[in-house]
């Protein structure tokens, strides 16, 4: 089979669901899938990295809006799309032009039920992309459970769907902490403390506000706990970065940026908690990472993230502080004994979700396309 991915919306530093195409393009050409992946131009040097054994077309202009109209207008009638079997929009959209077959990946239907979290141009455009997709994809991949029942319930006569949950590194993501220290120093990164680890991009659906007024709580209770937030800027935190400066704890909060991939697992095994307070996801990557490094977990409960975490996190209710704030402080007075089981419950569930299973999905999901 000759497949198409669309690798062009990626960031230069994946996180989420840009990890998720890497992880993809990594490991699709393993499966015997003869596979192209269409970046930017310019960037097709980084993809070439990421997959040795990829073909690599660098068609798509650079900025923004040029690539989105390319998309529309051409990009389906080139010659790569033309010989492929099959045609990968991983991140809602598809080419609106040419006769290949199309898989889309529909990761969550947030920009229908809380179009408040996200910028309104987005709004507008993902869901004219997600409604186009939903009838004019040969299938669809839902990467949770959670938002295939959405799909179900707010596009109407939409194209199969294929769920396939996201995985993770089990060997990078581990409980095997040696040479963590030494990888922590090399970043600046202190050994010596404890502290609370927030994982994600910074944007309001995310919790951090929730975050720092639990944290208000947590500091006044503990006085030595810090809170590190790690993560890259996003959009309409005007609010909450001046929370961060002018908080009552401000001096125990530390802004890690994007963390390179290896300093975050052992970031993950040397907190005391990893805190993922989200209103939100599509699938929660971050909570996975944390569980399969046998870290304790807090996040919210009627998400998605209670969908991959199961038995193994605490649930708090999103946007309440004062609940997460009491989930917090309990993880501070566990004793060895019971981090150990946490550890142990947390990575069994991580075990259970590989990127194995997740392109397994996949590799159905492009058969359906082409009718087998």
């Amino acid at each position: 089979m000759k497949l198409a991915l669309d690798t062009s919306a990626v960031p230069n530093q994946p996180a989420g669901a840009g990890r998720y195409v890497v992880e993809l393009a990594r490991r699709l050409p393993g499966r015997g899938i003869d596979t192209t992946l269409i970046t930017r131009r310019g960037d097709d040097a980084r993809w070439r990295q990421y997959s040795p054994d990829a073909h690599v077309a660098p068609l798509v202009p650079r900025a923004r809006v040029a690539r989105l109209a390319y998309e529309v207008t051409r990009l389906g009638r080139s010659e790569v799309a033309r010989t492929a079997d099959v045609w990968h929009g991983p991140h809602y959209t598809m080419p609106r032009q040419g006769s290949t077959p199309c898989v889309v990946t529909i990761h969550d239907m947030t920009f229908f039920t809380n179009p408040e979290w996200h910028e309104r141009a987005k709004v507008i455009f993902f869901r004219r992309a997600i409604a186009y997709a939903a009838q004019h994809a040969q299938a669809i991949i839902s990467v949770s459970e959670f938002t295939a029942r959405l799909i179900d319930q707010l596009l109407e006569g939409h194209a199969p769907v294929v769920v396939a949950p996201l995985g993770v590194d089990l060997g990078r993501f581990s409980l095997d902490a040696v040479g963590d220290a030494e990888k922590l120093r090399a970043h600046g990164l202190r050994t010596d403390v404890d502290y609370f680890l927030f994982v994600g991009t910074f944007e309001p659906r995310k919790g951090i506000d929730v975050l720092l007024d639990a944290f208000t709580e947590v500091a006044q209770e503990n006085p030595l706990v810090e809170l590190w937030l790690a993560g890259q800027h996003g959009w309409g935190v005007d609010k909450v970065e001046a929370r961060l400066s002018t908080h009552v704890a401000a001096s125990r909060i530390r802004r890690l940026g994007f963390v390179p991939d290896d300093a975050l697992a052992p970031l993950l095994r040397a907190s005391r908690a990893a805190v993922y307070p989200s209103r939100g996801e599509g699938f929660g990557l971050p909570v996975l990472e944390a569980l399969a490094c046998g870290v304790p977990v807090v996040t919210s409960r009627n998400t998605v993230m209670e969908e991959v975490a199961g038995p193994a996190a605490i649930l708090t209710a999103a946007g309440s502080a004062p609940d997460l704030a009491r989930a917090m402080l309990e993880l501070l007075e566990l004793s060895p004994e019971q981090r150990a089981h946490a550890s142990r419950v947390g990575r069994d569930r991580a075990e259970t979700f590989t990127w194995e299973r997740c392109v397994d999905q996949h590799v159905v999901a492009y058969h359906r396309a082409r009718g087998e």
